[in-house]
């Protein structure tokens, strides 16, 4: 599907331009931003790189990432991204992940971006499963999720190696039935 978007009260989910790169820069060169993240703070080099392949592989067939750019809608800034990409191992199921300025927490970005996400892989993508993890340190992601009545799975033990150290990954899905019950409306 190409090109991605989708819309919710306050917040839309839009492919990523070249032009976006010191915004995403913005994002990711927070040390808050990425303290839960599974990598450190990016150059500017590695973040265009990263924009620049995400705009290549948007046209693919069949498309296999959806790294889209986290805009408000009333200005059309960009205040984070959102990843959704399929999963070779897996029948009709995705990974998902979200980062956001730390500017735009606690008041509730998190959780439309989130179910903005899920929208796009159920409603538009026709998937099942869709499944994001979370260090077991981050409690405002926990929150969102949950809210967004993605179900706590279980912890992958030493999943993410960062700050020379192993990490564990909490697990936390939804299904494409659970989604139809909620109906959330974004």
């Amino acid at each position: 599907m190409y090109p991605a978007r989708r819309s919710g009260p306050r917040l839309g989910l839009r492919e990523l331009a070249a032009e976006d790169v010191d915004a995403v820069l913005a994002v990711y060169s927070s040390p808050e931003a990425t303290e839960h993240l599974s990598i450190d703070p990016p150059t500017r080099e590695q973040v265009a790189q990263v924009v620049s392949q995400s705009i290549a592989s948007a046209t693919v067939t069949p498309r296999t990432e959806y790294q889209l750019a986290v805009v408000e809608r009333n200005t059309d800034k960009l205040i984070g991204s959102g990843r959704l990409a399929t999963d070779p191992h897996q029948q009709r199921g995705a990974t998902m992940g979200f980062a956001l300025h730390p500017d735009a927490w606690g008041v509730g970005y998190g959780l439309e971006t989130v179910r903005l996400l899920l929208g796009l892989g159920f409603e538009d993508l026709g998937l099942h499963r869709i499944w994001g993890a979370r260090s077991p340190l981050n409690e405002a992601s926990a929150k969102t999720m949950a809210a967004a009545g993605m179900v706590e799975e279980g912890t992958i033990r030493e999943h993410i190696f960062k700050a020379g150290r192993w990490r564990d990954s909490v697990v936390h899905a939804m299904l494409d039935g659970e989604w139809a019950e909620a109906s959330p409306r974004t």
